[in-house]
């Protein structure tokens, strides 16, 4: 069950410290170079030998160490002290609360993400640390999903960066053990004649499948809705990712959503079981509501996902949840309520038959 990230009433120590406060920073959506200073710092404490941070943080010599400013200094020495610093029990009292009013219990009954990015791609974070966050927050499963070649502004994975990757995961997951599931994925691009941005035999190494349209997103109705049908129909997509590419707020400004044949992508997507994502973050919130209901009315499935590219975002589905729960959206027509068995026999429906 996730639930939100609620601070242990003692104080923590000093990594815990600055990653909590990252953690905060991160899900208010603060500037990223806030955010960047923090989650510098916690890799140069991660690198000291034991009993080095306590020493300097005693002697007044942390803003010594490459990556310490005085506000990350300052939440260090605190907690060094065994005290929760001024700055930290700040962010808590001002962002630390409910993200969204409504959607509590679907929130309640989530046990996954079917889209989060790492360092890999263009999220902010190693790994490890959006697993540890996913954890923390009690999720029981997340699958990694980092942009796939074409996108090449945000880093997109080669067919062999990404079978390094999965790897990587694989590994991660063996070594959580029981309780908690971390599955390979891509969110993989839409390409213009609907074909997906990766190797075939790489997609059907991986767990789950996202597929989005990233490029040429003003692209005449009927091109774009037999763009995203074929995209739909084929076996190796498991989602249907951010699927009007609107941007309603934020610092990249606004864009209008692509303009394509709904009632017919929707009645694709519930005819091969291919689940409908909200996006749940603030600057997507999409599908719009019209659409949503659409989709709800076809009988689609859904994704509540963060589209996480730092482990903050992860909290962000509550705003997906609210949403969900405004239309009516029944939890077990969400693929993220789902536990992990489930949601890999899903997953595997079509290459199993």
């Amino acid at each position: 069950m996730v639930t939100a990230l609620v601070p242990d009433p003692s104080p923590p120590g000093p990594i815990d410290a600055l990653r909590r406060v990252a953690y905060l920073l991160e899900r208010s959506r603060a500037g990223t170079y806030r955010v960047e200073a923090f989650r510098r710092a916690v890799k140069t404490l991660k690198a000291l030998p034991p009993g080095e941070v306590e020493a300097r943080a005693s002697a007044g010599t942390l803003q010594e160490l490459p990556g310490i400013g005085s506000a990350t200094a300052g939440v260090v020495e605190a907690a060094a002290r065994g005290e929760r610093a001024a700055y930290l029990t700040g962010l808590e009292e001002k962002v630390g609360g409910p993200l969204a009013a409504g959607g509590e219990e679907l929130y309640a009954a989530l046990r996954g993400d079917c889209h989060l990015h790492s360092d890999w791609s263009d999220g902010g974070s190693p790994i490890d640390e959006m697993v540890l966050t996913g954890m923390e927050l009690g999720h029981e499963w997340l699958v990694l999903t980092d942009h796939s070649p074409s996108l090449r502004v945000a880093r997109g994975l080669s067919a062999e960066r990404l079978l390094a990757q999965i790897g990587i995961v694989e590994a991660i997951d063996a070594a959580v053990g029981e309780g908690f599931a971390f599955l390979t994925g891509i969110e993989v691009d839409i390409l213009d004649d609907g074909r997906l941005d990766q190797r075939a035999d790489v997609l059907d190494r991986l767990d789950l499948v996202t597929a989005s349209v990233h490029s040429k997103l003003r692209m005449a109705r009927a091109p774009m809705t037999a763009r995203m049908l074929a995209a739909v129909r084929n076996p190796r997509v498991d989602v249907l990712g951010h699927c009007t590419g609107r941007l309603v707020e934020g610092s990249r400004g606004t864009r209008p959503p692509s303009e394509f044949d709904a009632r017919a992508v929707f009645e694709a997507c519930a005819e091969h079981e291919v689940a409908v994502e909200i996006n749940s973050r603030p600057e997507r919130s999409d599908p719009p509501d019209e659409l949503l209901s659409l989709a709800l009315e076809m009988g689609c499935l859904f994704a509540i996902d963060s589209d996480a590219h730092a482990p903050g975002q992860l909290d962000m589905k509550a705003y997906g949840c609210a949403r969900a729960a405004a239309h009516g959206i029944p939890a077990d027509r969400i693929v993220t309520t789902w536990p992990a068995p489930r949601l890999r026999e899903w997953a595997g429906r079509r290459t199993a038959g």
